[in-house]
């Protein structure tokens, strides 16, 4: 006979809702499964809750059985603000199922790669915003991944960070994390009688409404903008430019091409510039792994050129990096719910239909069974065993790319990604010094690298660095690849403001270093 999940003790009515963490969730969540297993359940009412803290239950009820485990859980939140038709967070149904027909079709590995020479430019570009800002990291990485993602799906770069366009995305990217925070977005749907509150008391009703309008005005006019240019006969390439010819083919409403493009732009602009703002904060806080990186990167690189994507394979240890910084802080460490559409078991266990799924990629990657020392940095442990794993322990279910995501609904966009994160950790790496900042007596100040804000996909809270050219060789040549990138940025700067074309000129002078 099955048997039912171990958990955290439940009362009547509320089952565990007393006791679910509302920020920061995968903290308990980890404390929880060193108590009752890699897999344990939760009850939110009458509804149940299973966290998965076991990489291989992960890979067998979401990737072998996707065809009953990609549903997602109820979201009264992104229904209200997206009417059901953000890729991300809708059910597994027919609008969901054209909607990734379009994106499969559309974003394939061999587009990526019609794509590297905007990536590589925007790379380049924000190398050298380095170079005359540096202090400015922490924005700059978003404009820098803002800019290839709104190039790639409109058409359009984004020059600089201030600019209204680009602040206004932020803006509203920011409230919708702020709102879809698994803690506190998730009891709405559980006790079904919060969804009765009138407006004027529920203060996150009327912030649904004010994200709808938002959102729906600033992608209406990316998509208006777009088609335009395809009146006009201005193709530059983008995937909108082949969504709307293959419109018909890929039998694609309105609304749906609407949330294409925004389902593609957040996620493109969110996770990466997460990423890089970790990416940051970790080399301020680990002088030894990002010198002998360097030291990997001059040997094979040298002096005289930036790296490229083909480098990347003569350099086991920055490739061991970038997966020790996936492991070490994931972007998303609960990864995006999913929810059962048909009764599962699992090891003897029953999982009722309806469940939510929670993969806890943070208690994954920092499970001392698995791991030597896990809350350590350390890029070795994947020269070690491929799985970055203690020797001798099963990681078969560890793949590399478990932070994009299992079964069918893994990012689409992860060549994209995995694009810019290779050439930049490359390029930063070969041109910048990364240390705390100091003090007035020059002693440095350490970083905190659990110091994390709330959300949806949690971001480093806001903190300080030095970055420094390595040699003034490098600012050079960082410059002249700026420069000599005009052609490639020219194709994209398309419907640009007075002030960002004069922004755009000035930026274009030679420095003097």
């Amino acid at each position: 006979m099955p048997g039912f999940l171990l958990g955290p003790p439940t009362v009547p009515l509320l089952g565990n809702a007393h006791i679910f963490p509302t920020a920061a969730p995968h903290y308990k969540f980890t404390e929880w499964a060193r108590q009752y297993g890699g897999i344990y359940s939760l009850k939110l009412g009458t509804s149940t809750v299973v966290v998965l803290t076991d990489a291989v239950a992960a890979r067998e009820l979401l990737d072998k059985q996707s065809e009953t485990t990609s549903d997602r859980p109820k979201f009264y939140i992104a229904e209200l603000v997206t009417q059901g038709k953000h890729m991300t967070v809708s059910h597994y149904n027919s609008t969901w199922k054209t909607m990734r027909k379009a994106v499969t079709t559309i974003l394939t590995q061999k587009a990526v790669a019609e794509h590297l020479p905007i990536q590589y430019a925007e790379a380049i570009h924000l190398a050298y915003n380095l170079l005359r800002a540096p202090q400015d990291f922490y924005t700059e990485v978003q404009r820098f991944s803002h800019s290839v993602i709104l190039s790639v799906i409109y058409g359009k770069r984004a020059p600089r960070y201030d600019a209204p366009q680009t602040a206004q995305f932020f803006h509203v990217l920011r409230e919708w994390n702020a709102l879809a925070e698994p803690g506190s977005s998730v009891l709405i749907d559980f006790f079904p009688i919060l969804k009765l509150v009138p407006e004027r008391w529920a203060k996150w009703k009327r912030q649904c409404m004010q994200l709808r309008r938002m959102q729906r005005a600033m992608y209406s006019a990316l998509l208006g903008e777009t088609e335009d240019r395809l009146r006009r006969g201005e193709e530059n390439g983008s995937y909108m430019e082949v969504l709307l010819g293959r419109q018909k083919e890929l039998n694609m409403d309105d609304e749906m091409k609407l949330y294409f493009g925004a389902t593609m732009l957040e996620a493109g602009s969110d996770t990466t510039s997460i990423w890089f703002q970790t990416f940051f904060l970790i080399l301020a806080a680990n002088s030894d792994a990002q010198k002998k990186a360097q030291s990997e990167i001059d040997r094979v690189v040298g002096e005289d050129r930036m790296p490229t994507l083909d480098d990347l394979e003569h350099m086991p240890y920055v490739r061991a990096l970038i997966l020790e910084m996936h492991r070490f802080r994931p972007n998303n460490p609960l990864s995006i719910p999913h929810c059962t559409q048909a009764p599962r078991e699992y090891n003897g266990y029953v999982i009722p239909p309806g469940t939510m799924i929670i993969v806890n990629l943070w208690g994954i990657f920092q499970d001392p069974e698995l791991y030597e020392d896990p809350e350590k940095f350390f890029p070795d442990r994947y020269l070690i065993t491929e799985n970055g794993t203690k020797p001798g322990v099963d990681a078969s279910a560890l793949r590399h790319n478990l932070p994009f995501g299992h079964g069918r609904r893994i990012c689409p966009g992860i060549h994209l990604a995995e694009s810019s994160i290779n050439i930049n950790v490359m390029n930063l790496l070969w041109a910048f010094d990364v240390k705390p900042e100091t003090d007035a007596a020059g002693n440095p100040i350490p970083v905190d690298t659990l110091a994390y804000l709330g959300g949806l996909a949690p971001a480093p809270a806001p903190f300080k660095c030095k970055i420094t050219p390595r040699t003034a060789a490098k600012a050079k040549i960082i410059e002249r690849e700026y420069l000599a990138a005009t052609e490639t940025f020219s194709k994209f700067e398309v419907g640009l403001s007075p002030e960002e074309k004069e922004f755009v000129a000035r930026s274009r002078v030679p420095m003097d270093f």
